[in-house]
């Protein structure tokens, strides 16, 4: 957990709540290192801390509370750190990543109103986007519980809680990349990598990939691109090269830290009528401060699409992507370069800082 901005993570006995109604107590299986939440560990605007980190999970439900009907004690699950309640006006129109219960994402405060945990001190705090995913036990609400058949490894399921449907999704549903498009992919980790394979799927012609690490360029080069460079500069160049003087379709930006330089960068990928896809996050709301060119923007009808979780639904995407892996045809297995233990956390993140990993995994199993 975090008592601080601009701290370390540190490991601590915690009480964690019974459910109350609507709520499900889970064992943590597997966490997945997010860099949000080394954003987290920055800042948390409109958040607060203490806070205990993690937000992309897999789990086994232990007790469910009064009126839960979603999960039943033993069922697997993937933690959704949007809630989809079903029923809100963005649900209802299909836009449940932009769900209503969300709205207490950065305090850990359940829909019901509940912190899940306490300190010894009396204190209590939630966990970060409801989920919480490092520690151990935690409480989260039924709409944040996506059920899971029960031979699907954990391991390979906590990926589907954020990294693998914010990526895809940000390319297939965000971008709308259709057959023949030349894709520029910015960044690729744990989100990029999956943009990368989304773009592949939906048909793209060409998809190049944007990283200054070797080995991420060579691992996404396995997954669907098609081409790799090290910056924005040169993937701008051969865009245009490639789509024979017309720029790229969709540019995806899934960089650890977005800024005003990573924004110019990469609107200068964009090709007349072309979509730029802004999914990665700054660590702070002012650092990810942006200037837009409306000359240009109106000249070349270009859109600039912001997205949280790629556009997915958690509960149809999730299972989606899962079949789409049991059949063949999406790479969720070796996406995890590293496995950490608790203890092993901040070294996991350094790890991460040093572009050594596409995606570490946090183990809570024995």
């Amino acid at each position: 957990m975090l008592f601080e901005p601009g701290t370390d993570y540190q490991v601590v006995d915690l009480e964690v709540v019974d459910p109350g109604p609507g709520e499900v107590l889970v064992e943590m299986a597997y966490a997945g290192l997010c860099h949000s939440d080394e954003h987290l560990r920055h800042a948390n605007p409109g958040g607060q801390f203490p806070i205990v980190g993690g937000h992309e999970g897999s789990a086994v439900v232990r007790a469910v509370g009064p009126g839960v009907t979603r999960v039943a004690p033993g069922d697997h699950v993937v933690t959704s750190f949007l809630p989809a309640c079903g029923h809100c006006r963005y649900c209802a129109t299909g836009r449940s990543s932009i769900c209503d219960a969300g709205a207490t994402i950065a305090t850990g405060r359940l829909p019901t109103g509940t912190l899940p945990f306490r300190l010894d001190d009396g204190r209590e705090l939630g966990g970060f986007c409801m989920v919480g995913a490092f520690a151990r036990h935690t409480v989260l609400h039924e709409f944040s519980c996506v059920r899971i058949e029960p031979h699907v490894p954990l391991d390979t399921a906590a990926l589907l809680a954020c990294s693998v449907p914010t990526g895809w999704g940000s390319s297939v549903y965000a971008g709308g990349v259709r057959p023949g498009d030349t894709v520029v992919v910015i960044g690729l980790g744990g989100v990029g990598v999956n943009a990368v394979q989304g773009a592949a799927h939906a048909g793209a012609l060409h998809v190049i990939g944007v990283d200054p690490v070797e080995m991420k360029r060579g691992f996404a080069e396995t997954v669907g691109a098609t081409h790799t460079v090290a910056d924005a500069k040169e993937a701008a160049g051969l865009a245009r090269e490639l789509s024979r003087g017309t720029g790229a379709d969709v540019v995806v930006v899934t960089v650890g830290k977005m800024s005003a330089d990573v924004h110019a960068a990469a609107s200068r990928c964009v090709g007349k009528g072309g979509t730029l896809v802004l999914t990665a996050l700054a660590d702070r709301p002012s650092d990810g401060m942006v200037t837009l060119n409306g000359q240009v923007t109106t000249a070349f009808q270009q859109r600039v699409q912001g997205t949280l979780f790629g556009n997915c639904n958690p509960f149809t995407d999730i299972p989606r992507l899962l079949r789409m892996h049991e059949e063949g045809r999406l790479e969720l297995d070796r996406l995890v370069t590293r496995r950490y233990s608790l203890d092993e956390l901040t070294q996991g993140y350094r790890d991460q800082a040093a572009g050594e990993t596409v995606r570490g995994l946090l183990v809570h199993q024995a």
